[in-house]
């Protein structure tokens, strides 16, 4: 799968923290890599619900969000469930 040039973009920032605390002690460096990984999931997971949504809105099936969105149509259906159980879909 191809990456489009901002993933590759932030891919390479991310190489790049890994490499710079290669050295550092091991409990530093798996605390900083969980707090990378945690702040990740955040963004992408609150970024991911958005586009599903608005997928959603504009007439996509679950199907189809899943297949875009890399994971399964029962998966999409539970997520968007919780999002918008939880409020999490932002108004624009």
């Amino acid at each position: 799968m191809a990456n489009s040039e901002g993933v590759a973009f932030l891919r390479a920032d991310v190489d790049r923290f890994c490499r710079e605390i290669a050295d550092l002690a091991p409990a530093v460096r798996l605390r900083r890599l969980a707090e990378l990984r945690a702040m990740l999931e955040e963004v992408t997971g609150a970024a991911l619900m958005v586009a599903m949504a608005d997928a959603r809105g504009e007439g996509w099936g679950l199907r189809r969000i899943g297949t875009s969105a890399g994971i399964s149509h029962e998966q999409v259906r539970r997520m968007l469930a919780e999002g918008l159980s939880a409020g999490e879909h932002p108004a624009r």
